[in-house]
């Protein structure tokens, strides 16, 4: 077999039936209920697109999308915008971290803005591996942002 062929049908709809069904338990999970705020399919693409909006404590509300692609669950989450100051103290934590974190990274994207990406196998979706992915974006999100705001935004907080 092609190890670059796009996997067969039958991985992509398994992969699709986890992701869903695991998103459905999270919407009836009851001791998920003080963080997930809810589960929402993008009806506006024609892709298999949905973002979890998480409650959070360093940053109040946030989403992570779920982007499943022919090969792979794209997965991201926006923190914050470009730094006004100390860029390179602030790019220099953000990759100090990048160096703990499993399966994700810290990005830059749209308007220079900071997002937290990754990716995974089809044939690798799985509740566990999707709960991994959700705690993981969820534990970067909580310890990075205050950190990471304080000082690209320092002279807004004096």
């Amino acid at each position: 077999m092609d190890e670059f062929a796009p996997p067969s049908p039958e991985v992509r709809r398994a992969g699709l039936e986890a992701l869903t069904a695991w998103l459905a338990g999270l919407e009836t999970n009851p001791d998920l209920s003080e963080m997930i705020a809810a589960v929402v399919a993008d009806e506006e693409t024609d892709r298999d697109r949905w973002f979890v909006r998480v409650y959070g404590e360093a940053k109040d509300v946030y989403s992570v999308w779920f982007d499943l692609d022919q090969r792979t669950l794209a997965f991201e989450s926006y923190v914050m915008p470009a730094p006004e100051e100390n860029h390179a103290a602030f790019y220099e934590q953000l990759l100090v971290r990048n160096d703990r974190l499993r399966d994700l990274a810290f990005t830059i994207g749209e308007e220079q803005a900071i997002f937290l990406k990754g990716r995974m196998e089809l044939a690798h979706v799985s509740n566990e591996s999707l709960d991994r992915v959700l705690g993981s974006i969820h534990a970067a999100v909580e310890q990075s942002f205050q950190p990471a705001l304080r000082l690209g935004f320092a002279s807004r907080f004096s």
